[in-house]
């Protein structure tokens, strides 16, 4: 699902327009951003979690030269799914076990 697709099916479910299912997507979108980068992190309680990762220097090898470089630390966004979340993306995975398609 695209962001466009995504924004359409927000204005189907909550019964809006598209646009404002839009202007609630791009804001959301600005508040996980903007929170990121002051260091913040936004915990959706059975959704999951967004924050920045520290990621520390370290060397790689350019595979075309062989040469080793280094990479510098950096900061990475990362989202780690709560329990409700989960367990729904496993649940197809349950049916399937049990043998029900």
């Amino acid at each position: 699902m695209n962001k466009t697709e995504f924004i359409a099916a927000i204005a189907t479910h909550s019964n809006s327009t598209k646009a404002e299912a839009a202007r609630f997507v791009d804001s959301f979108i600005s508040i996980v951003t903007e929170t990121l980068q002051g260091g913040g992190e936004i915990r959706l309680v059975g959704f999951g979690s967004f924050k920045v990762k520290d990621v520390a220097a370290r060397d790689a090898r350019n595979p075309q030269t062989g040469k080793i470089i280094k990479v510098p630390a950096t900061k990475r966004p990362r989202f780690s799914a709560g329990k409700e979340l989960k367990e729904a993306a496993n649940q197809h995975k349950k049916w399937v076990l049990a043998g029900v398609t």
